[in-house]
């Protein structure tokens, strides 16, 4: 008798145990769709991209995997691929090159993998969307501002220098550095000077250094990035010259808010994208294209310009950084 109660409880136990094993997997549904986000640098704004996409991939219920290709092509190369071969169901990404990205995308597509690309792209009909800045508009907005102040402060005349990232993603830094050449070429009496890459602060720091003891002529600098901009402020601060010689920027950041607040009269204005928009778009594209609903193959979203003759709107610009932080 006392066998028989406890075979009967043992039964009891696994198919109750069998019942709700079975009700939750009917409860969970299918796994999440996972989509591989790829940024290729640590900085303010990448991470503000990487906001972006988190928000999106929380509301659209996708599991997001992030992943960060350090401005190296053998590494996003080797991203691109190990993501393919796991079989995610889309990939959004910010390629190094407009050529060399392309193979490894290639195949991925050719797995049926959708891709978007943000910030850059390739020279290819592979992306099944591009979300973007206006990369020429971003430098000449910024040339415009710095047109307009070294007309009044200096009379239209100015030794200028210039910080890009040519070598880095050579096709965004052309854009950005012909769009301020553009605006700044309206001024006879402007002359560049110098120009140089740098895009890490420290690189910056030494760079704007090395070509304020060069040329001590120089009076305006213009980065085309934000840690270009970082440094160029710090190396004119080092150097003594803060107010005499005025910098300019493009891309925002939290340091470089606080720059154009700081009393120093260094860092004049900044024009940047914005990057928890992009990365929110990009992500709800990819997303679009696998429902089977369609998108723009292009979106350019607009720019902002942050000045220091306009404090109340950078105290915004930093009070919503900080609610994106949070």
């Amino acid at each position: 008798m006392k066998h028989r109660l406890v075979l009967s409880v043992l039964l009891l136990v696994w198919t109750t145990g069998f019942f709700f094993t079975g009700c939750a997997k009917k409860q969970d549904g299918p796994p999440p769709r996972r989509i591989a986000g790829i940024v290729f640098q640590e900085d303010q704004f990448f991470r503000l991209v990487l906001f972006g996409m988190r928000d999106a991939a929380q509301r659209e219920g996708v599991e997001l995997l992030e992943a960060n290709s350090a401005g190296k092509p053998d590494k996003e190369i080797q991203l691109v691929n190990t993501y393919a071969a796991q079989g995610v169901d889309g990939i959004v990404i910010s390629p190094l090159s407009a050529r060399a990205s392309i193979r490894a995308l290639e195949r991925a597509h050719a797995k049926g993998i959708p891709v978007v690309t943000y910030n850059t792209t390739v020279e290819s009909t592979i992306p099944a969307a591009y979300i973007e800045s206006d990369q020429l508009d971003l430098g000449a907005s910024t040339g415009r501002a710095a047109r307009a102040i070294i007309e009044r402060r200096f009379g239209g005349k100015a030794a200028v220098a210039l910080l890009a990232f040519q070598s880095q993603a050579p096709e965004v830094s052309t854009q950005r550095v012909s769009g301020f050449k553009r605006e700044l070429a309206l001024l006879p009496g402007v002359q560049i000077v110098a120009e140089q890459d740098a895009w890490l602060a420290e690189q910056a720091v030494k760079k704007a250094g090395d070509i304020l003891t060069a040329h001590p002529e120089v009076n305006v600098i213009w980065a085309a990035n934000e840690g270009g901009t970082v440094g160029a402020v710090m190396a004119v601060k080092n150097s003594g010259r803060a107010g005499k010689v005025l910098v300019f920027g493009t891309d925002t950041g939290e340091q470089l808010a606080e720059f154009l607040l700081s009393d120093d009269d260094i860092l004049q204005a900044i024009t940047g994208q914005r990057p928890f928009e992009i990365g929110s778009r990009a992500v709800e594209t990819v997303v679009k294209v696998l429902r089977g609903e369609r998108v723009e193959s292009r979106v350019a979203l607009p720019g902002m310009l942050l000045t220091r003759e306009r404090p109340d709107e950078v105290r915004v610009f930093k009070q919503r950084l900080a609610e994106m932080n949070n």
